[in-house]
């Protein structure tokens, strides 16, 4: 059910301008997605909860799209966003900051045409809570259950997917085990071996600690510095304190086992079994990967549609960034590619 054909070209940009190369239609190829100045208005955005079961463990979804769906109507492109280490789905990808402008990533998609779903991974948000860690392998256990629902209630088999940060790295290994659930696929601020970061360095002190606890600290102070520990003034901090207010209504806990997955089991994503249209995106002062790195993974990618693309402005929280709407830009000029005349 994956077609992987390869077309020997890369595209590598940098900066705010997506020029694509090699584009590659694929089997559930969306409809062409709203310009800018067709956005739906925010009042016709609907929105829906679901839950889907790994064994005992209940799992929080969320879906935004334009209007309620109906009974027989074609199924929207699908956009799956799958949340990092530190802060839970709907803070993440569907935040309001009242007088700051627009930052729900969910609601930017929507009004591209997209049906946006997004989930509370074990030990986050509204899901489950568990003795367990939460780690990468746990996060695709996660999202093998929650995919099925979306599948199931939207009628398309394969997705595209974002994650961010250690999502990225869950949404990774997802592709690997789950290729015929996959159409495009983002990684945002990923790691691959985690090489001279200087974030990894920095977090791999405490390692002890993650393999003896399963919970740590995720206090106000800990959401602030995800940006400011890289290039401060990256982000308002008005609008980061409203992530903390959002995300602190679950506590003050998250689990250890991405920050030890990070800081001891990299690599956890082979590139060579990863067969679809790969997006790699990344802040200019991220601290989490080294361009090296990063490169080291995107040269092994099989597809011949991939691009890796460097955010100007911009560090760790693309999320939340000042430059955010370049994030936007980026990632749905990759899922909306024309056809491809050769391949």
């Amino acid at each position: 059910m994956s077609d992987t054909d390869h077309i020997a070209r890369r595209t590598i940009i940098k900066g705010a301008g997506l020029g694509i190369g090699a584009g590659l239609v694929s089997q559930l190829a969306p409809p062409p997605a709203l310009a800018q100045g067709e956005a739906k208005a925010a009042a016709d955005i609907w929105s829906g909860e679901y839950w889907a079961n790994k064994g005992d463990v209940k799992l929080y979804l969320f879906r935004k799209r334009a209007g309620a769906p109906k009974p027989g109507e074609p199924p929207l492109p699908v956009f799956f966003l799958v949340h990092g280490s530190s802060i839970s789905a709907r803070p993440s990808f569907d935040l309001t900051v009242p007088g700051k402008g627009d930052y729900s990533t969910m609601d930017a998609f929507v009004r591209w045409g997209f049906d946006v779903w997004t989930m509370d991974h074990e030990n986050y948000g509204r899901s489950s809570r568990t003795s367990g860690n939460s780690d990468i392998a746990s996060g695709v256990e996660d999202l093998k259950a929650g995919v099925e629902v979306v599948v199931r209630e939207t009628g398309r088999q394969k997705l595209n997917f974002m994650g961010e940060s250690s999502g990225a790295i869950r949404a990774g290994a997802y592709a690997m085990v789950r290729p015929e659930r996959v159409d495009r696929l983002v990684l945002s601020a990923f790691t691959y071996k985690g090489e001279n970061s200087p974030t990894l360095a920095k977090r791999a002190e405490q390692l002890a600690y993650f393999r003896t606890h399963n919970t740590r600290l995720r206090d106000r102070a800990m959401i602030l510095g995800i940006a400011t520990r890289d290039k401060p003034g990256t982000s308002d901090m008005a609008v980061m304190n409203a992530l903390a207010d959002a995300e602190l209504k679950f506590g003050d806990q998250a689990p250890t086992g991405t920050y030890l997955d990070m800081t001891a089991n990299l690599p956890l994503v082979d590139p060579k079994k990863v067969p679809c249209p790969v997006l790699m995106i990344r802040g200019e002062h991220d601290g989490i990967s080294t361009i090296d790195d990063l490169w080291a993974f995107y040269k092994e990618l099989p597809h011949g549609d991939r691009q890796f693309v460097i955010l100007p402005g911009t560090a760790h929280s693309l999320l939340w960034a000042a430059n955010r709407q370049l994030f936007w830009h980026a990632m749905h000029g990759f899922l909306t590619p024309p056809p491809a005349v050769v391949t």
